[in-house]
């Protein structure tokens, strides 16, 4: 029995054994294999992370490519492009004003500014500041991973280096290309530049929210003062850390409003809240102690906050606006072009876009912008409108009359001088440069005799009709005075008189001759800058009923002043930056619109506009007020609209062009006798002007009809030349006296039966027979022998001079 229990024993035993051994066999087994996956792994890791690390520097090496990398200078001068103060002169380089900027920022020293901010924004913004070289590579790795896998959260992983280049160089478009450029110069900048140039730069550079005055403000010299009213150099260690804890979000961590009232509490609360941030991040870098953190953290920082203060009023006024308007265009204009794009495709939106990056250029970049004004010429012209600005109340409309005025040079387009308005405290719309009015009949020879005249349709002595007339369509048209003169008026004597009737007719004849309703447009006015509209097709647009502004309206007689050559109005001669360096200069760009011969035949006409005194007293005014004005070649036109709402007055010397409209901000019925008004106005503006400038006016020298200007022979009858011709079976004789006519091209026609533009065949009948026949149509209806008497009646209605109250136009 023992026996047998002992062989059962030892054959369990012998059984239990090779079990043993095979647990141990398989656990040795598993533990080889993992040792080997393991150091397969660490292999294919090596081999991985080496291959990923020359993968990762060669696609860093391709981001970089185009990059080239700035020299210690250029480097210093992108860092330090902060903000600076910009400014606008008079045409000789006189100081006008300095550009305010919607940014205040003051550049200090490393010296004077307090050690606790730095340290405060040291252990905020970039713990590892000291030590780094521009970059840790272990933060920019876990943004970048962050980044392409939206895991995470935003890890940021910029150090104050890169956060300075991100400010100064590059733009914030969260790009790998961008921040492989932001690395790069972030190493740059720690190899040419201290730790502490680095942190100083820095701390001027960035936002830090607004002021008491309300005001956008930047860099900690003006943070210091514009919240706690002290230098960076004196701030105390709960001051300085409110500051630090600012550029991280400034609107939402700065105390005040945009109206630089103190935020109400629970909004307070983020900034204090961001401020015992910064305390917490200075002690655990051991930037301060326990108690200095306690201390500074239970103080009531609240009562350190300046009180609200005005902000800094704009009392520029109307040059200080416009020059920075005028300058602001010029440089959204280059810019626009610099990016390729055609302004004319933008929309409203992509205007408005370049338009506001233009002005925070110039606001920012301490360039100089020189403009066209003469000082003492602008002083004078605000000293006239002052003084003399009553002659254009009439207490007709609410309020008192608006003027607008601008002085140009007729050779280069150049604004010498210009009156906006009567008083900026009254309104701040801009009449010389930016009102837009109806034009009234001061656009007569821009837009209808002078294309007319170019055309070779008309000389200065062709006929037309003036009779009651109709719009097409309906509705009566009438002149100023009447509702027409029952004949065939010359173009110079419709001109001088302003009439509706005659300009109409040739207006319609000329669209009709051409095949384009908007033919004056297309042709003239679009080449001066007149704006686009359907209403220069319109029947009415001859007479005025189309608007622009004075500057628009001057710079259209300035063309015909300058022997048919428009040259845009300007104001912006130069704009440089801080260095120097000339980033605008205005380059003249004369545009041929009218030949030589049609400007001088209108100017030989217009200098009868103003000699026949019919619709305005200007020129004997300017006299009596100054004899020399005797010696001055004035040329001009009138134009008043429906209701007398608004009076212009344009003249030109050989030399200068001076416009005028007066009306009410909201248009209203001024005096009949507001044209007069404006024309004595205007008369001692000029002479104002005189005595600072004469040599402005171009005394002595004339306006004289060019070389090539037609001289025809014409019958006073018709227009045309004299001679007979055969009609309807009769035989007609164009009567005299002959008068000689200005033509630009081609010269006069023979005479004929219809020789005007407009009139009915009832209109031509009547007037053929006013002059009596000595035999029938029918046999000899040409040969007239006109009576003495009706002769000389007809002779003194075309000189007739009207009264004061038919002296006004349309």
């Amino acid at each position: 029995m023992d026996n047998q229990n002992n062989s059962r024993s030892t054959e369990q035993h012998s059984n239990k054994v090779p079990e043993k051994k095979k647990i141990f066999l398989i656990i040795n087994v598993t533990i080889r294999v993992l040792q080997s996956l393991f150091v397969f792994a660490v292999v294919l890791l090596l081999l991985g992370g080496a291959l990923g690390m020359g993968i990762g520097m060669g696609y860093f090496a391709f981001l970089v490519e185009d990059t080239q990398p700035p020299t210690k200078e250029e480097l210093q001068t992108e860092i330090s492009d902060i903000t600076e103060v910009s400014k606008m002169t008079y045409a000789d380089g006189t100081n006008i004003a300095m550009i305010k900027s919607d940014l205040v920022r003051t550049r200090v020293d490393g010296e004077h500014i307090s050690p606790l901010l730095k340290k405060a924004i040291i252990s905020t913004e970039d713990e590892y500041f000291e030590e780094h070289k521009g970059v840790v590579p272990k933060a920019v790795i876990r943004a970048l991973v962050s980044e392409a896998t939206g895991m995470g959260g935003s890890s940021g992983g910029s150090t104050l280096t890169q956060q300075l280049v991100k400010q100064q160089i590059l733009t914030d478009e969260t790009t790998f290309k961008r921040k492989a450029n932001e690395i790069l110069l972030a190493y740059r900048i720690e190899k040419y530049f201290s730790k502490d140039e680095i942190v100083t730069t820095y701390l001027n550079v960035s936002p830090f929210g607004r002021n008491n005055k309300g005001e956008n403000i930047a860099g900690v010299e003006e943070a210091a003062k514009g919240l706690f009213g002290k230098s960076a150099n004196d701030l105390t260690l709960p001051q300085a850390a409110f500051i630090a804890g600012l550029p991280q979000s400034p609107i939402i961590y700065t105390p005040y409003s945009n109206t630089g009232a103190l935020k109400a509490d629970e909004n307070l609360a983020y900034g204090m809240k961001r401020k015992d941030f910064v305390l917490f991040s200075m002690y655990r870098e051991k930037a301060i102690t326990k108690e200095e953190y306690e201390a500074a953290k239970s103080y009531d920082l609240k009562q350190d906050f300046q009180p609200q203060q005005e902000s800094n009023q704009n009392t520029e006024g109307y040059l200080y606006n416009a020059v920075l308007e005028q300058a602001t265009n010029v440089v959204m204009d280059i810019n626009i072009e610099k990016a390729g794009i055609k302004k004319e495709t933008l929309d409203g939106i992509g205007l408005s876009q370049y338009k506001d990056q233009a002005r925070n250029e110039i606001q920012n970049r301490g360039y100089t912008i020189q403009s066209t004004i003469d000082q003492t010429v602008y002083d004078t012209m605000q000293n006239a409108v002052a003084n003399f600005g009553y002659m254009l109340d009439d207490g007709y409309g609410a309020g008192f009359v608006e003027t607008g005025n601008v002085l140009m040079d007729n050779k280069t387009g150049k604004i010498i001088g210009f009156v906006a308005g009567r008083d900026f405290n009254v309104s701040q719309s801009n009449h010389a440069l930016d009102t837009v009015r109806q034009v009234g009949s001061t656009i007569k020879p821009i837009s209808v005799y002078g294309p007319a005249i170019d055309q070779g349709m008309i000389g200065s002595e062709s006929r037309l009709a003036n009779y009651p007339t109709s719009y097409k369509g309906g509705g009566e048209l009438t002149n100023a005075t009447n509702s027409g003169t029952n004949t065939f008026d010359t173009v110079r004597h419709s001109l001088e008189w302003s009439y509706n009737i005659p300009v109409y007719h040739l207006n319609e004849a000329m669209k009709a001759q051409m095949g384009d309703d908007n033919f004056s447009y297309n042709n003239y006015l679009s080449k001066m800058n007149y704006p686009a509209s359907d209403a220069w097709a319109y029947q009415s647009a001859p007479l005025g009923s189309v608007e622009a502004t004075v500057l628009t309206q001057t710079n259209g007689f300035q063309t015909l002043a300058n022997k048919g050559q428009y040259q845009k109005g300007y104001m912006i001669e130069k704009i440089t930056d801080n260095s120097g360096k000339v980033i605008y200069e205005h380059k003249n760009t004369p545009v041929q619109v009218y030949s030589e011969a049609t400007a001088s035949i209108m100017n030989d006409m217009m200098r009868s506009v103003l000699d026949s005194k019919i619709t305005t007293p200007f020129k004997n005014m300017s006299i009596g007020l100054n004899p020399a004005f005797a010696n001055v070649d004035w040329i001009g036109k009138t134009g008043t609209t429906d209701a007398y709402k608004d009076a212009w007055l344009v003249v030109s010397t050989p030399t200068i062009t001076l416009g005028s409209w007066t009306g009410y901000d909201i248009p209203t019925a001024m005096s009949p006798n507001s044209g007069d008004q404006n024309s004595a106005y205007l008369a001692n503006l000029a002479n104002a002007i005189y005595s600072v400038r004469p040599d402005l006016f171009g005394v002595g020298e004339k306006f004289t009809l060019s070389k090539d200007v037609i001289k025809s022979n014409v019958s006073s009858f018709t227009g045309e030349k004299p001679g007979t011709f055969t009609y309807n079976g009769g035989t007609y004789t164009a009567p005299g006296p002959n008068v000689e006519s200005f033509y630009a091209k081609d010269g006069a026609p023979k005479s004929q039966y219809k020789f005007g533009y407009g009139g009915s065949d009832a209109n031509y009948s009547a007037y053929w027979g006013r002059y009596a026949t000595t035999t029938p149509p029918s046999s000899n209806a040409g040969s007239t022998t006109t009576p003495s008497s009706e002769k000389k009646e007809d002779k003194k209605k075309e000189n007739s001079t009207p009264s004061s109250s038919e002296k006004n136009n349309n």
